[in-house]
């Protein structure tokens, strides 16, 4: 498909995509990023209004007990393996005596739990800076609208996407594809009829 006919799409659709997460701090972001995986943006967001008050700093946070984190987030699932990194991420914060988390890759995907897509979406609205952060929403799109193959990791799907995206637009076009994967080209029950990327879906043209 013409890569302009999506971008102008979603720029109607979604002209003001920003991260759903809610945060005041740069390790709250962080953490509620870690957290997010497997889950909605609006349910990490319930439990952090209650971690983030009873533990407003990281050094509250490093040496909470497992088993109060563990109840607090328990409502997001897989709680247990995130309330372990939780707490190892803020250790090791605390142990680097880091004031602000920096700009750089390296060291945020050394931290427990975070790897590339956590990073990513981190820099790109912490630090404004160009990335694609390859979810399972930002996947299932990329492939049904053959901007990637079904076997292709996101790692490939990343590159991909940034091949045929321009660079100053990285950032804005993923939270915007998520939000069209979240909202509209849903894994079960996709909005096609009222697509209007639908002639370029391969999903809709095997549906239909």
């Amino acid at each position: 498909m013409m890569i302009s006919i999506l971008l102008d799409y979603l720029n109607e659709l979604y002209p003001n995509a920003i991260c759903e997460l809610k945060y005041n701090k740069d390790y709250e972001l962080l953490l509620a990023i870690v957290m997010s995986a497997q889950t909605t943006d609006k349910r990490v967001n319930e439990v952090n209004s209650i971690l983030f008050t009873r533990y407003d700093s990281l050094e509250k946070l490093a040496n909470a007990e497992i088993k109060d984190i563990e109840d607090i987030i328990k409502p997001i699932g897989t709680y247990k393996k995130k309330s372990i990194f939780i707490k190892e991420i803020c250790q090791r914060l605390v142990n680097d005596k880091i004031v602000k988390l920096p700009n750089n890759r390296e060291y945020l995907e050394s931290l427990p739990g975070v790897g590339r897509k956590t990073a990513n979406v981190f820099l790109s609205v912490i630090y404004n800076e160009p990335a694609i952060a390859v979810d399972t929403h930002v996947a299932r799109v990329s492939k049904r609208l053959l901007l990637a193959s079904d076997d292709d990791s996101p790692l490939i799907i990343e590159h991909k996407l940034m091949k045929r995206i321009p660079k100053a637009s990285w950032s804005m076009v993923h939270h915007q594809l998520v939000f069209f994967g979240r909202y509209k080209c849903k894994s079960i029950k996709p909005d096609c009829y009222n697509c209007l990327l639908k002639d370029y879906c391969n999903y809709y043209k095997k549906r239909r």
